[in-house]
Formats: structure tokens, C-alpha cells, sequence
């Protein structure tokens, strides 16, 4: 499957109409700074900064399928309290979410609260009812189910384990989606798959796979035999399961194996890694795409959640961004969107590094190029470059321009030593960009006076600073291309 055919997937995403059933939670993080060991025991004093609220469990796998664009009809208990209010309130803040979340006053709804220094988790604590739902609270559901199940394309069942989907309501649920012509995806918990039986798709992760045929699961041939074992005892249409650093591995009843390698450049942080493949695999399906290609792009999707901080969720246009990277080289792994970008300028900026920040077409380069953005590497620890997309420069520069593509111009820029991140913007200024960025240090050359150079008001408001690069006389794209030209046409009269 190409790039633009996964592609042309992703784009269809805001058709998929996903019914999702499973454990809601509240995830909390608390982050801040450790500077010393508590006096009264051998363990760190945490200074609490930031704290950030976020759905969490099957909540998250909701939040990574509106972020992708598709529309959700989300079934789960809370308990009547502090979290469950918390989450109605985030849940009404998503759009294409119709929340059908029953209120159980026997139930605590699950709370996870990490604390977080320095990007490391310190420590968790859960707060939560483990238990089966009521009769009435699963009757309840079940006939919820039933009345949506012909409105939906898939059905996903997110299980964390808390007990919404025990005691049968997992089962009635496939029976009813199977009778419905619905297919089920199942993201498992436990030991005994018997309780997903039928399903047409099974997420387990490499310990879950272990844990549920007692099989060992170090090489491939292993994984694949323990996935052919779950189908052949409980009728699912296909398993993948995830390998963290080693993958995926998608084996199928037809006998088909698909093994795809980890996707992730810097891996900084696995929460809610696997409620991004869900998801994507959901709005993938949903929208009638081959399984195999759904697959490789809730592996592309898993990639970028877990190179961010906390149960992150991946929009569509980045996915899609990360899949036109693909077509480039390792240099321009350097290139990113700009919603990469901030992600790789926020770990940057958590490690103590300044932000410089320069932009042009830089259609052909040439020393003057060079010479600027040395002197923009100077001035910072990390350089981000915005190149103007072939739109823009069409719009600047005229019809004829550029002489190479963005991707050309890309390629080169990320092949320089000194610049760190390449970023294509489609604007005719950087302005959004470097409002999204805010770096500590904007470069231009000194053709421009401090308040001509675009984006620098900002940059002095959030405390950085604008640096006026010295000019290498003599040298400009135009003026090259007006050589070249004038004597192209000296040698055709001269024939």
C-alpha cells in the first residue's frame, strides 16, 4: 500500500461512526521539580507545578478517535462522585462524542494520579471500584448497545479490567454487534479470552499474549504461534499483537502474518500507546479499510503518541505528516510538521536547551545561506528552520519559482550539520509558526531592522530575543538565477 493510499485512508476518518464500550477513567498528572530528599524519610520532595486532567482508559481511546476525526458513541458506568463529575465535564468539551456514561452510586469511579519530574514518573496511585456491574446497570447498557449498533460502523471494547465489561456483558456485546453485521475490535484484559469469543479483532500486547495461552512469546515464530493458538481457540478473525520496541505482528484465520517494525524516532512516554491503536484501527475499519493497512497505521500512529509526554492523542493531520515523511531519507527524519515540531521543541526546551529559530525558500543554496544560518546555530543550542512551501514561494517569488521542490529544499536544509529541524509552512510569513514555537532566539539577515523582522514582537513578549545575522555580499538566489539566464541567452545568440 503507498503513502498516498493511507493517506487517502486517514482523510475518510470523519465517516467512521464508532461505538465504544469500556471502563472510563480519570487520568491525572502532576508534574514539578525535585531538588532534595525529604528529611523525614529517604524519599524526594516533589514541588508541585503544573497538574493536567485527562480522560483516561477507554475515555482516551474516545479522545484519540475525535482527534482523528471520527464521531463516537461512548457507553461506560462512573461512580457518582468528585472523577466522574470531572469526566462528564470533559466529555462535554469533545466534539463528535455523544456520552451515554450511567451513574453508579455503589461504584468509585477509577482515578490514576501520576507524579512527574523531570519527564519521569515518581509515583501512581489508583483510586477505583473493581467489580461487575449491577444487573440493572448491564441490562441498561446492553439495550443502550442495541439501540446504536445499527447507527455505527465498528464496535470497540477498551477493557481496563474494572469490571464493566465482566460477567458476560462482553460476550452479549459481540453476539449483538455479530447479529448486527458490526465488527468487533477488543483491546483484552485478563486471562481468559474465552469472554471475547468471536471477536473479529484482538489487540494483546506481548505480556497479555503470554499471560493468556501460557506459551512462551521471545521470536517471531513464537508470537505467531501463541496469536494462532487464541484464534483457534476462541474464533477471532485476526490477532495483533504489539510488541513495544519489536512492533506488531498481525496474524490472521486465513493464514496470513504481517510483521511491522517499531515506528517511533524517540520513544519518551507509553501511556495510552495502545489506546491510540485501538483507535486507529477502529476509524481505520470503519471506513471498510484492507485490516493490514489499518494496521500499519495504528503502527504509525503508535510511533508518534509514544514519543509524547503522557496519555497523548494523534490527529489526523499529523498522522497524515508523518506518512509523507516516509517517503524521505534517514538525513530528513530532521523534518517535521509543525504539531512534531512542538512536540520535539517542548523536549528540547525540558532539557534546558535554547530555541533559535530563522526562515526563507532557500531555493538554491548558496554561501550566503550558509553563512546565516551558522550564525543562527551560534546564537542557540537547537536551530529550527521554516522553509517556505512551494505554494508560498510560487505566491513570493512568482510562477516560475522555485527551481527545486519543497522536498529537494527540504532534504538539503536537513543535511546541514547546524540546523536541527526543518518545519514547512504554506503561509507567506512564519508568523503562525513562530507563534507556535515561541523560540528564544529569531535570526534574519541584516538586510531587516529589528522591527521589520516578522514574528520578533512576539518573541520579546515571551522573553527571547531577535539576532540580525551579517549579509555575504554578492550572494541571492534571484541574482543567481538572473546570471544564469543572461547567459544562457549570450550562448543561444552566440550559436
Amino acid at each position: 500500500m503507498t503513502t498516498k493510499a493511507l493517506t487517502a485512508i486517514v482523510s475518510r476518518f470523519p465517516e467512521a461512526r464508532v461505538l465504544c464500550v469500556g471502563d472510563v477513567m480519570l487520568d491525572r498528572f502532576v508534574h514539578g521539580t525535585v531538588d532534595r530528599i525529604s528529611p523525614e524519610a529517604p524519599i524526594p520532595v516533589l514541588k508541585v507545578g503544573e497538574t493536567r486532567t485527562m480522560l483516561g482508559g477507554a475515555g482516551n481511546v474516545v479522545r484519540n478517535l475525535v482527534a482523528l476525526g471520527a464521531s463516537v458513541v461512548f457507553l461506560s458506568v462512573m461512580g457518582d462522585d468528585a472523577a466522574g463529575a470531572e469526566i462528564q465535564s470533559l466529555l462535554t468539551r469533545e466534539k463528535n462524542v455523544e456520552p451515554l456514561i450511567g451513574v453508579d452510586r455503589a461504584r468509585r469511579t477509577p482515578l490514576k494520579v501520576r507524579y512527574v519530574a523531570n519527564g519521569q514518573q515518581l509515583l501512581r496511585t489508583d483510586e477505583e471500584t473493581v467489580a461487575p456491574l449491577s444487573a440493572e446497570r448491564a441490562r441498561i447498557l446492553l439495550e443502550t448497545a442495541v439501540a446504536r449498533l445499527p447507527s455505527v460502523d465498528v464496535l470497540v471494547l477498551s477493557d481496563y479490567g474494572k469490571g464493566i465489561l465482566a460477567d458476560g456483558v462482553s460476550t452479549r456485546l459481540i453476539d449483538l454487534a455479530r447479529d448486527a453485521g458490526v465488527p468487533v475490535i477488543v483491546d483484552p484484559k485478563g486471562r481468559d479470552y474465552g469472554i471475547y469469543a468471536h471477536a473479529d479483532l484482538i489487540t494483546p500486547n506481548r505480556q497479555e499474549l503470554a499471560e493468556a495461552t501460557g506459551l512462551a512469546v521471545s521470536t517471531d515464530a513464537a508470537i505467531v504461534g501463541a496469536c494462532r493458538t487464541l484464534m483457534d481457540s476462541f474464533g477471532f478473525g485476526a490477532v495483533l499483537a504489539t510488541r513495544s520496541h519489536e512492533g506488531m505482528t498481525l496474524a490472521r484465520d486465513t493464514g496470513g502474518v504481517v510483521h511491522l517494525p517499531a515506528d517511533a524516532r524517540e520513544v519518551f512516554d507509553v501511556s495510552g500507546a495502545g489506546d491510540t491503536v485501538l483507535a486507529t484501527l477502529a476509524a481505520a475499519l470503519a471506513v471498510k479499510a484492507p485490516l493490514e493497512d489499518a494496521c500499519r497505521l495504528a503502527n504509525r500512529a503508535a510511533g508518534i503518541a509514544v514519543g509524547r509526554v503522557g496519555t497523548a492523542t494523534v490527529e489526523a493531520d499529523t498522522l497524515v505528516g508523518s506518512l509523507r515523511h516516509e517517503e524521505w531519507s534517514e538525513t530528513e527524519s530532521r523534518v517535521a510538521t509543525p504539531e512534531e515540531a512542538l512536540e520535539r521543541v517542548s523536549r528540547w526546551r525540558r532539557r534546558g536547551k535554547r530555541i533559535g529559530f530563522t526562515n526563507g525558500c532557500f531555493d538554491l543554496l548558496h554561501p550566503g545561506h550558509v553563512s546565516l544560518l551558522k550564525q543562527a546555530k551560534a546564537q542557540c543550542d537547537r536551530l529550527v528552520v521554516g522553509l517556505n512551501a512551494d505554494v508560498s514561494v510560487k505566491r513570493l517569488k512568482g510562477e516560475q519559482r522555485p527551481v527545486q521542490s519543497e522536498t529537494a529544499r527540504a532534504t538539503v536544509l536537513a543535511s546541514l550539520s547546524f540546523v536541527d529541524l526543518v518545519v514547512l509552512f504554506s503561509e507567506d510569513t512564519p508568523l503562525e509558526l513562530i507563534g507556535l514555537l515561541t523560540p528564544d532566539v529569531l535570526i534574519k539577515g541584516a538586510d531587516y531592522s529589528e522591527d521589520q523582522v516578522v514574528g520578533g514582537d512576539l518573541v520579546k513578549a515571551a522573553g527571547g530575543r531577535v539576532f540580525l545575522a551579517s549579509l555575504e555580499e554578492g550572494h541571492s538566489t534571484t541574482a543567481t538565477l538572473r546570471r544564469y539566464h543572461s547567459r544562457a541567452e549570450s550562448a543561444i545568440m552566440g550559436d
